[in-house]
């Protein structure tokens, strides 16, 4: 694997509903993922059976739920789903972006 991440040089996987996601980088027990979200795209509420995650927000705006605690999230914050926690997002500008991380790595993302 390649030890580097160029955003330029790599493309957006188009998800559907507005939404698209680049694989930053992986390991067999973390992976980074950057997903953006046009405005009202809606990460659907889910949960996790395997898989702690943390978002971080990278640009734009976002109404989270996290374990049925709602908040709003601006750049440089974030939300921790341990597994098994429902979590889910609205985007509310366009072009909102996370940097998702898991542990361990997605394996249906690959």
């Amino acid at each position: 694997m390649n030890p580097y991440f160029l955003n330029d040089a790599e493309p957006w996987t188009e998800l559907g509903d507005g939404i698209r996601r680049k694989i930053v980088g992986h390991t067999p027990e973390l992976m980074s993922v950057l997903v953006q979200f046009d405005e009202g795209a809606i990460g659907t509420p889910h949960a996790h059976d395997a898989h702690d995650q943390i978002a971080f927000v990278l640009s734009g705006s976002f109404a989270c739920e996290v374990g049925g605690v709602k908040r709003t999230l601006m750049p440089g914050d974030a939300f921790v789903a341990p597994r098994l926690t429902t979590h889910g997002v609205v985007a509310l500008e366009p072009g909102s972006t996370l940097l998702d991380q898991f542990s361990p790595r997605r394996g249906d993302y690959l």
